[in-house]
């Protein structure tokens, strides 16, 4: 437990240091607020040193009537009749105590402002910077864990930089301070002082550690009884249905025991911990009072000094006890802030290109060159696609699931970067545009189209930022929205629930038709943009289509082959390769894939539909 200790404390020096270099930009900004307030606590601390002395000086120099104990600068104090000195003292010690409160304010305030605002801005750069992160870093990382750290890592760094870190350096000041007065008043007293030190930092950091391992056994303990509530309860129909309840009762008794037995061995440690402080201080205090008063008897030393000492002692114990607590805090900290750095040190993998420049209004030509692409080396999706589209043309991409065709999409928008080859819109590849301007000009229409939690007219502009209503409104009559959206109790001011859960699947994709529609783009994608829905929805929806497409160069992924029959050209892919291409009739000609797909899924239809008239 002892080297847990001092893990953590050699991890804090570099830990530290390498969180001040990643937000020195912010930090620097407030460098003013931070020396003020650091300023402030030095202030608050020699305050601290210097509260006892009053008391020191009323000691010796009224009760005793000594008069050699005063120091030049209070040369004046010995032609003070002793009414009037203790008045003064009296005075100085709700005078100390004031200023000392003052300048806690000031440092305490000043570091916690400076902590929100540099915090904030680091928070605020890291949400943007996961945002502008590759899809295939997403893939990779769970949103949970992302989440954590742009709110749960951020914030405890904030609460221990305000209420761990600066009372940490407080005390650390503090006890130098007092180790060296100490030293100064009288050298004996001062190794007797703090030879205790050792035996106390080596006995409470054992305990603190077994402490801090039993509290994580606790938490842990705690976070599986919050699973085991939340899974029983999300799932009461099935616990019901198949009468778990005693299965269940038994497991979670069993998690509560051991939760409970946990969290009884943490406090009695905790307990115990602050009664050997007690003990430890009882025995260092009667030392240095048995050794002190020795001394005064012998003249060397003054009652008030003794006092200075005894004082000392029973303030710097608290500072210690606290000093192997902020140790362990700081050191989960500096973790904290590390998983941000994490994040902030990773490199998107697509990002604007040197030389990058704003894309020119597209006509909508698209040429895939020898596209290859994988997300690992052990697995390729495509291989050495090649196919041209000319502005206007519809072309579906068809064929079995994981095939490749939503990555063909995917690449167009540049979400990945391919492995070989290139992509051109225009005649120029698409990784010589600026990443906000290439995607600007292409509209997207996915099979789940997710809605943001806010109003529907806010949703809609999403697609263009700063459209005005008529324009919404238009894109909305255009999507086949405008009338289920004039039902809705606020209309376009609607709050849709979260991902659009308080709307139907049509009307959802009605509204993310509207969405694409407002941005006039050249290019179209849709991504399987009427599967689920019903015969109703689906005819509202393709109607939207039609018009968002026409004068479009559209690409359509689709399972259902009756709705690519009508596209200028079919790409059948398979296996990352483009297998069959050509019209809907060349293709049935040639008695391929798409051929034999086709009246399969035909053939199937026709099953269903007469079962359907058998059963109505």
């Amino acid at each position: 437990m002892i080297q847990t200790g001092e893990k953590e404390l050699k991890g804090i020096i570099p830990g530290s240091w390498h969180i001040l270099v990643k937000f020195w930009p912010q930090i620097r900004q407030r460098k003013l607020l931070i020396g003020s307030s650091l300023f402030a606590l030095l202030l608050e601390t020699a305050l601290g040193l210097l509260e006892p002395w009053p008391l020191k000086f009323i000691f010796d120099g009224v009760l005793l009537s000594r008069t050699d104990i005063y120091p030049d600068i209070l040369g004046f104090a010995r032609g003070l009749s002793p009414m009037w000195l203790l008045s003064l003292l009296a005075v100085s010690i709700v005078a100390i105590a004031a200023l000392r409160s003052i300048t806690a304010y000031l440092s305490t305030y000043g570091m916690a402002l400076a902590a929100i605002q540099v915090l904030s801005e680091v928070r605020s750069n890291l949400y943007s910077h996961i945002q502008r992160l590759s899809l295939s870093f997403h893939q990779r990382f769970k949103s949970g864990d992302l989440i954590a750290r742009v709110t749960y890592d951020i914030e405890r760094l904030r609460l221990v930089t305000i209420k761990t870190a600066l009372p940490f350096l407080a005390n650390v000041v503090t006890i130098v301070g007092m180790v060296v007065v100490m030293f100064w008043l009288n050298w004996e007293l001062a190794l007797i002082s703090i030879g205790i030190f050792p035996l106390f930092a080596i006995t409470t950091t054992n305990i603190v550690g077994k402490i801090r391992k039993e509290t994580n056994k606790h938490r842990t303990s705690e976070g599986a009884i919050a699973d085991t509530t939340s899974e029983t309860i999300g799932a009461i129909r099935v616990v019901q249905a198949l009468s778990l309840h005693d299965m269940l009762e038994e497991n979670f008794l069993i998690q509560n025991t051991k939760s409970l037995q946990e969290g009884v061995r943490s406090l009695k440690l905790a307990t115990f911990l602050e009664g050997l402080v007690k003990v430890l201080m009882a025995l260092v205090l009667a030392l240095v009072v048995w050794r002190s008063s020795l001394l005064v008897l012998q003249k060397t030393l003054t009652p008030g000094d003794v006092l200075i000492f005894v004082n000392y002692l029973k303030t710097a114990f608290d500072p210690m006890r606290q000093i192997s607590k902020q140790i362990g805090q700081i050191a989960k900290a500096i973790a904290s802030g590390e998983r941000a750095i994490d994040i902030l040190d990773y490199e998107p993998h697509v990002r604007d290109l040197p030389g990058a420049t704003k894309a020119h209004p597209f006509y909508g030509s698209v040429s895939f060159e020898k596209v290859s692409f994988s997300y690992d080396p052990s697995r390729q999706i495509l291989h050495e696609v090649n196919f041209d589209v000319e502005p206007g043309q519809q072309i579906a991409l068809v064929g079995p699931s994981g095939s490749g065709k939503s990555t063909l999409a995917s690449l167009l928008l540049r979400l990945y970067d391919p492995t070989v080859g290139g992509i051109l819109i225009d005649g120029r590849d698409i990784r010589s545009y600026k990443l906000d301007s290439l995607r600007q000009q292409i509209s997207v229409v996915m099979q789940d189209s997710v809605l943001f939690a806010v109003s529907i007219r806010e949703n809609i502009t999403y697609g263009r930022l700063g459209a005005t209503d008529a324009e919404v409104e238009h894109a909305a009559r255009l999507a086949n929205a405008h009338d289920f959206i004039m039902d809705l109790p606020q209309g376009y001011d609607t709050i849709v629930g979260e991902r659009g859960g308080t709307l139907s699947g049509g009307q959802r994709q009605r509204i993310a038709i509207a969405r694409a529609a407002i941005r006039h783009s050249p290019i179209v994608i849709l991504d399987e943009p009427t599967t689920g829905l019903d015969g109703a929805s689906e005819h509202a929806v393709n109607e939207a289509l039609n018009r968002l497409t026409r004068g479009s160069t559209t690409f359509l992924i689709s399972h259902n082959l009756r709705a690519v029959e009508g596209c200028d050209r079919i790409l059948y892919i398979e296996k990352g390769e483009i297998l069959e291409r050509g019209t809907h009739p060349e293709l049935m000609a040639q008695a391929g894939r798409y051929a034999h797909l086709y009246r399969l899924q035909n053939d199937t239809n026709e099953i269903e539909g007469v079962k359907h008239v058998l059963e109505a």
